[in-house]
């Protein structure tokens, strides 16, 4: 595979801000999380980055992914509790 000139990288980076940057590693997360069948690490999972969207500072991420990460707090939860032992 080879290998792309560091301009083009960063290029592509410069265009995301962190909001963005955060939701594809929860869900890039949440994929490779699921192979072990696990619930409550899925759980675990959304708790992790619902704080890490609610704490995120407004002037690195749009005010929305906060509404994101209040919404993965209260989901979070849920999936604990009703997961198998």
């Amino acid at each position: 595979m080879p290998l792309l000139p560091m301009p083009v990288v960063d290029e592509l980076i410069l265009q995301l801000n962190l909001g963005q940057v955060l939701l594809a590693l929860f869900v890039l997360s949440v994929v490779g999380v699921l192979p072990k069948n696990s619930q409550r690490l899925v759980a675990l999972n959304t708790l992790a980055f619902g704080v890490l969207f609610l704490v995120t500072p407004t002037s690195l991420a749009p005010s929305h992914y906060k509404y994101l990460g209040l919404a993965l707090l209260v989901v979070g939860p849920m999936l604990y509790t009703t997961s198998n032992q």
